[in-house]
C-alpha cells in the first residue's frame, strides 16, 4: 500500500472553536471532503484493475495482463502524490488497499483461472482462491503494521510484486500459445506459491530507503536507459524475469541469512568453549 495510515489534523484540544469551526458552517463542511488529485491514481489503479477481468472473460489476455502492470504504476504514484502534495488521509489510506485488493487481489486470480486453471476445475478455483485469500490477508497484515515495521524490509512478497508475476506468466503463456495439462498444473503451482509468500514471514526488500532526490552518479542514469532499451525489447518476458528474480530472491536471502546465524552461533559457541 502506498499512502500513509495517518491524518492530518489542524488545531488542537484547547483551543476554543472559531466560527470556522462550528458545524454547518462552509469551511466547516470543506475538511469533510476527499482530496481529489491521490484518489484519481488510486481511482485508475482501480480501473485497470477491473478491466483486467472485464478483458480475461472476453479471451484478451495480453490487455489484461498490461491493464495489471498499468494498475501497479498508478498505485505506486497515488502514495507519491498524496506525499509531494501534502495530502495524505484516512479515507485516501482505506480507498488505496480496496483498490489494491481488486487490482492485485481478484483481478490477477481471476486472470489466471480463465486462461489456464479452469481446466482443472476444483483445484483450479481453489487455486485461485489461496491466491487470493493470500493477497487480502497481506493487505490486512501490512495495514496494522503501518509505523511499527521497518520500512526497509516488506514482511512477504509485497501484493504488486506478487500479481505481476502472475499476470507475466499469462503474458508470456499467451504469447507463445501454452497449452495443455502441464500448462495448467505448472500455472496453479506458480499461482499458489505467489500466494503463500504473500503470507510468509520471508523479508523482501522495498526499496524505500533509495534516496531519489539526491545526487546520482553519471552511470546509474545509463544503467536506468538500459533497463527501459531492455523492457522495450521484450517487454512480457522481461517484465515476468524481473518480478520471479524478486520473488525468489525473499526465500534465498531468508536462507543465507539463516545460514550466516546459524555459523555466528556456532563459532560464537566454539568460542566460549575454549575459554572455559
Amino acid at each position: 500500500m502506498s499512502e500513509d495510515k495517518t491524518d492530518k489534523r489542524t488545531g488542537s484540544s484547547n483551543e476554543t472553536p472559531d466560527e470556522s469551526e462550528r458545524v454547518g458552517s462552509p469551511e466547516r463542511r470543506r475538511h469533510r471532503g476527499i482530496y481529489l488529485l491521490p484518489n484519481l491514481f488510486t481511482t485508475g489503479c482501480l480501473f485497470a484493475g477491473f478491466y483486467a477481468i472485464v478483458a480475461a472473460m472476453g479471451g484478451h489476455f495480453e490487455s489484461a495482463a498490461v491493464a495489471i502492470f498499468i494498475a501497479m504504476i498508478l498505485d505506486g504514484l497515488d502514495g507519491r502524490v498524496a506525499r509531494m502534495t501534502n495530502t495524505q488521509s484516512a479515507f485516501g489510506a482505506e480507498y488505496d488497499s480496496l483498490a489494491d485488493m481488486v487490482s492485485f487481489g481478484l483481478a490477477p486470480a481471476l486472470v489466471v483461472y480463465v486462461w489456464a486453471l479452469s481446466d482443472l476445475g476444483k483445484l483450479g478455483w481453489l487455486g485461485a482462491f489461496i491466491y487470493t485469500a493470500g493477497t487480502a490477508l497481506r493487505l490486512a497484515r501490512f495495514n496494522t503494521q503501518v509505523g511499527r515495521a521497518d520500512k526497509r524490509y516488506f514482511q512477504g512478497l509485497a501484493s504488486p510484486a506478487a500479481a505481476a508475476v502472475v499476470a507475466g506468466m499469462v503474458w508470456v503463456g499467451h504469447d507463445y500459445q501454452a497449452e495443455g495439462l502441464a500448462v495448467s498444473i505448472f500455472a496453479t503451482v506458480v499461482t499458489v506459491c505467489v500466494g503463500l509468500l504473500m503470507v510468509s514471514n520471508v523479508r523482501y526488500r522495498s526499496f524505500k530507503d533509495l534516496d531519489l532526490k539526491g545526487k546520482v552518479p553519471f552511470v546509474a542514469i545509463l544503467a536506468v536507459v538500459l533497463v527501459f532499451v531492455l523492457v522495450s525489447l521484450d517487454p512480457p518476458q522481461v517484465l515476468l524475469a524481473g518480478f520471479a528474480v524478486y520473488a525468489f530472491s525473499g526465500p534465498v536471502g531468508t536462507l543465507w541469512s539463516l545460514r550466516r546465524r546459524r555459523a555466528e552461533r556456532r563459532a560464537q559457541n566454539e568460542q566460549d568453549g575454549s575459554t572455559d
